[in-house]
């Protein structure tokens, strides 16, 4: 049945983007690409990382959520619990977050559970850390249901009302951020941006939007562009000029322009 979904969806494919099949990841629910690297977790909470055209799993430890950036690999589990990549297997990190972003210039982002409150950890607590110790994880005086970050400092996030806010800047040191600016137009499930400064975003209603127009003078861009897809999607990522979108049937799909 998937096969011939995605041969509709091929047929169907826009003139602006084409989705063939990714490296097979069966029941995939949740994907995320940076610098290069993509990791992703199926149905079954294990996450896996992409070398070639091969899925590797990452140790046995079972996740929700699954971030590659350049502060690492970082996850959480159905509990909240935080989790760092090292040394070839998921150590905790102390903290709770129900979603985390490793996307930025070395900090790390995430999400509360229950109040939303938005958190930061400074770029040298996250680099430091090695499975022991304390850290400190900073207020961002926010509350968003989805938070992601990119080297260039600006950081976007979706609040409780999916509502889309973007921060001009963000200093990875201190996670001090400056001058939050709303983001009209679509109300959204989650919003991504990638390495490069590209955002995107899976709007409530299930559809998938570029915001273009995006300039170092006006990082909020200018519009959404609708973005068509012809299977449900369910969470996507955008990296080196590739769109991963996994849809709501668990199939995996890598889209390019």
């Amino acid at each position: 049945m998937k096969t011939f979904l995605l041969m509709l969806c091929c047929l169907a494919a826009s003139y602006a983007w084409r989705c063939t099949e990714a490296p097979r990841l069966y029941n995939t629910v949740q994907i995320d690409a940076g610098q290069g690297k993509v990791v992703a977790r199926d149905r079954y909470y294990y996450a896996y990382f992409l070398s070639g055209t091969r899925w590797s799993r990452l140790g046995s430890t079972r996740l929700k959520h699954v971030t590659v950036g350049p502060a690492g690999i970082w996850g959480t589990d159905s509990s909240n619990r935080v989790y760092k990549f090292i040394a070839g297997n998921f150590t905790t990190v102390p903290g709770s977050l129900q979603q985390v972003d490793a996307g930025g210039d070395g900090q790390v982002v995430g999400v509360a559970p229950r109040n939303f409150y938005a958190y930061c950890l400074r770029s040298t607590y996250a680099s430091l850390y090695k499975g022991t110790g304390s850290v400190g994880w900073s207020y961002l005086s926010r509350t968003m249901k989805y938070y992601s970050c990119s080297p260039n400092n600006v950081c976007w996030g979706v609040d409780t009302r999916s509502q889309v806010y973007v921060t001009q800047r963000i200093t990875p040191t201190t996670c001090g951020t400056y001058n939050w600016i709303r983001v009209s137009g679509q109300s959204m499930k989650m919003v991504e941006i990638s390495t490069d400064g590209s955002v995107f975003g899976l709007a409530t209603n299930g559809r998938v939007y570029q915001r273009i127009g995006i300039s170092s003078s006006r990082p909020q861009g200018t519009a959404w562009s609708y973005v068509s897809m012809c299977m449900s999607i369910n969470h996507l990522s955008y990296d080196l000029g590739r769109l991963w979108v996994a849809t709501t049937s668990g199939l995996l799909l890598v889209c390019t322009h």
